[in-house]
């Protein structure tokens, strides 16, 4: 029947060669002369359970009878029945004496009798753990007897063990045979093997040993009579001692007792059939069973009834026996998300179940389920699990967000749904940090740029936060080529006031990445236009902007004037950046003003406003100091001479694209503070001061978003025949084009003229800007090419 492996051990026990698997410690109990090991597997470690039985002769009566064991375990199979992973004979050889060992490798399990000591449950909880444990070993009794005309023989308390999910088995299948109820002429086959059964567990025609009896006997007959013993065993916590024991009905609870007596009748035909048992007892109708049930039978139940039971979900969970919900609850319904068959609700019961697990717990249990939900295509599903990316977002891995997570979650920013589009960008204020350079450089980004002209208000409003608070996990040079840009040319001009509120916090909150020059040519106009702007709101924050940043070119303006050692030094954050998140976070929730809905697109209801008034109090208690970086080698030639390539003085050359190549030395401010040169003679003076009068103008033409082919003249650069389909890019000036080498530029304000901004950049929104004339730019300027325009209207009024 099995091939026997000889092999030589050394007589320490701890292990055989040709076994695939480690033996380690044994339990303190087993059913029988079998003992109970712990183990695993040799080739990945997984934990399994080895019983082995020894004997030292061959024809040993419990080896025999361990050998229909094996034999049994290995064809019955059932969900609360033990699995049966392998099984081996060795002989081992100590000294003169051999001893031959059975071992059987299954599923790793626990006595139930550790287990109950181990979980320590009492009351009602206790009650109920019972209840379903009961249920499965009553299942697993009427497999074999009403299924399979098979008799066990010893159920008993030793007979159970319990998986890791708590789930009851039943096993010790050495006496089980088959119910030869049909033929009462043969002898000897049925229950031969009855002799290990201990007398205390024998019904009375066992004892008796009267097989005439038992085969007129329905199959069940003699389990039922070991059921009810395993019922008194595990309600009183005593080990049956003799048969006369089982009288005694104290500990049994009342539902259950009827049954109970049922299945100990003295008449074998008169027996409770287990199958019975789980029908009718009153005892098995409680919150825990019908809840195991209802997950086993899942993919039964209809969309209705599974969204009624999942919603209560969480809130039985607390009812419940804590270990039973984490072991045997919450990985069926992992399992249930991961392949579908529960809906949407199912996802915050998982996270609330998780929530009572480790830290370790959870990345094992809850945390690879999550990772595959993202890439399900149910839109409630990601909905549910972008609401909550808060209470699991800080478990994934930095590799797990980049390869895994974002690139399904990035979908939602071209959701056809406004509520959708905005609770994808919520999410990046979890994911951003977890990124790598190249995709947020490459992807992210390219995503908020177009988010910056989403037809939703409260989008746009929520992208320039977003853009805030991931400023510090840019690299530097894309914060010099996107954060001015988005914030100034993008949110300062939104019709939307809580936008143009949220760009000034942000420039605020951001004001340690700018240097003086920008802060000077780039920030300051545009913020001082706001202080007249229609909406309170927006007006205190841009006094208050334009303070903070007047204190940063006043300190920088100290620093260059007292100590020039200092110079090369990078003052420190300011505090008030560190406030910017929880300014993000409560500004999600914020509704906007109703006055401002009607001169924007329309707001989603599911969509929160960001940017209000309760805002400023940020703003109030910033310091007024911040950060500058400037260079030890800084001289006021170089700050003339020097600028950033996307830098500017206004919006003309960056929406116009002119860039005069002989005045790259100069960017344009030559007219304002000319460098140092030798002094020129009176009269030539007054000549060039002529000539660079209508310059001035000219220049200040092309700082508006008005095209004149006459004033860029030669000396300018053709605009792109594609520049409208640009959005940040288009807006960002590009980098200089020269041939000289000789100018002293310093390195960390260039940019390669290769801008990977403008090849990510969004199309152009459908919409124009506000003209400048009308609060959202600049200011009101006369405009250079005012004086060809009033000789037309003079000729048009003569009549000519």
């Amino acid at each position: 029947m099995f091939k026997f492996l000889k092999g030589v051990v050394g007589g320490s026990g701890s292990g055989l060669k040709d076994l695939p698997y480690n033996i380690g410690d044994p339990y303190p109990s087993a059913w029988g002369s079998w003992t109970h090991f712990r183990g695993t597997s040799k080739d990945d470690g997984s934990p399994v359970s080895i019983f082995s039985l020894s004997g030292s002769d061959a024809q040993d009566g419990h080896l025999a009878a361990g050998r229909n064991g094996v034999k049994r375990l290995r064809t019955v199979r059932h969900p609360n029945i033990l699995s049966f992973l392998h099984s081996t004979e060795a002989e081992t050889i100590d000294g003169s004496a051999s001893k031959i060992t059975i071992y059987i490798v299954t599923e790793p399990v626990m006595p139930l009798s550790e287990k109950i000591k181990e979980l320590g449950l009492e009351g009602t909880q206790r009650d109920e753990y019972y209840a379903w444990g009961l249920h499965q070993i009553a299942k697993a009794v009427s497999f074999l007897n009403n299924d399979c005309k098979l008799v066990h023989g010893n159920v008993c308390l030793a007979s159970v063990v319990v998986t890791p999910t708590l789930d009851w088995k039943l096993h010790a299948f050495d006496v089980l045979s088959e119910f030869d109820g049909n033929n009462e002429s043969s002898s000897g086959q049925m229950l031969q093997y009855a002799w290990l059964i201990g007398s205390q567990y024998k019904p009375m025609e066992l004892v008796k040993s009267d097989l005439s009896v038992i085969r007129k006997s329905p199959p069940w007959a003699v389990d039922s009579w070991g059921l009810g013993c395993l019922i008194y065993e595990l309600f009183s916590g005593l080990k049956l001692g003799k048969t006369e024991e089982l009288r005694n009905t104290a500990s049994i609870p009342k539902s259950l007792l009827p049954d109970y007596q049922r299945l100990l009748s003295s008449m074998p035909s008169r027996r409770l059939n287990t199958s019975k048992l789980i029908e009718n007892s009153e005892y098995f109708q409680n919150k825990l069973v019908d809840t195991i049930h209802f997950m086993e039978i899942l993919s039964l139940k209809d969309s209705v009834e599974k969204d009624t039971f999942f919603r209560k979900l969480p809130i039985l969970a607390e009812q419940l026996p804590r270990q039973i919900v984490l072991k045997k609850l919450l990985p069926l319904l992992a399992s249930a998300l991961e392949f579908g068959s529960a809906t949407a609700p199912a996802l915050t019961a998982l996270l609330k179940m998780g929530s009572w697990l480790s830290t370790e717990e959870f990345n094992a249990k809850v945390l690879p389920t999550i990772v595959k939900l993202f890439a399900s295509n149910d839109r409630a599903i990601r909905t549910g699990l972008l609401q909550h990316i808060d209470q699991f977002g800080e478990s994934l891995s930095s590799q797990m967000v980049d390869e895994q997570v974002y690139p399904h979650v990035a979908n939602g920013f071209n959701d056809t749904s406004a509520f959708l589009r905005e609770l994808t960008l919520k999410s990046m204020l979890v994911l951003a940090p977890k990124l790598s350079q190249r995709t947020i450089s490459g992807s992210l980004l390219k995503y908020l740029s177009k988010l910056q002209v989403d037809e939703e208000a409260a989008i746009r409003t929520n992208t320039t936060i977003l853009l805030g608070n991931i400023a510090s996990y840019l690299n530097e040079g894309t914060r010099k080529r996107v954060l001015i840009n988005a914030f100034t040319v993008r949110a300062l001009r939104d019709t939307f006031s809580p936008a143009r509120g949220a760009g000034i916090m942000a420039l605020c909150a951001t004001s340690g990445y700018y240097d003086s020059a920008e802060i000077a040519t780039r920030i300051l106009p545009n913020i001082i236009v706001l202080t007249v702007d229609p909406d309170s709101d927006v007006r205190l924050k841009s006094f208050q902007a334009v303070d903070q940043f007047l204190q940063i070119l006043k300190q920088n303006n100290e620093e260059m004037s007292g100590d020039t050692a200092a110079l090369g030094l990078n003052i420190p954050s300011l505090p008030g950046n560190a406030s910017l998140l929880g300014w993000a976070m409560s500004s999600l929730t914020l509704k906007g003003k109703p006055s401002e809905h009607g001169s924007s697109a329309p707001v989603s209801s599911n969509a929160p406003l960001a940017a209000t008034s309760s805002d400023s109090t940020l703003v109030e208690n910033a310091p007024t100091t911040s950060p500058i970086r400037v260079s030890s080698s800084f001289d006021l030639t170089e700050q003339h001479a020097t600028e950033s390539p996307t830098s500017t003085d206004g919006w003309g050359e960056v929406e116009n694209g002119i860039h005069d190549e002989d005045e790259n030395e100069k960017d344009g401010w030559d007219e304002l503070e000319p460098l140092e040169e030798s002094k020129p003679s009176p009269a030539l003076a007054n000549i060039q001061a002529a000539q660079k009068r209508p310059v001035s103008q000219i220049v200040s033409q092309t700082k508006r978003p008005i095209h004149s082919d006459s004033s860029s003249g030669s000396r300018s650069t053709p605009r792109p025949a594609k520049e409208d389909d640009n959005l940040w890019g288009s807006i960002a000036a590009p980098a200089p084009r020269t041939g000289s080498k000789s100018l002293k530029v310093k390195a960390s304000t260039t940019i390669d003229d290769d801008d990977p901004w403008a090849a990510i950049a969004a199309p152009a929104p459908t919409t124009r800007a506000k003209p400048l004339s009308a609060g959202g730019g600049r200011g009101n300027k006369p405009a250079a090419p005012k004086l060809g325009a009033q000789r037309i209207n003079r000729t048009s009024s003569t009549g000519m």
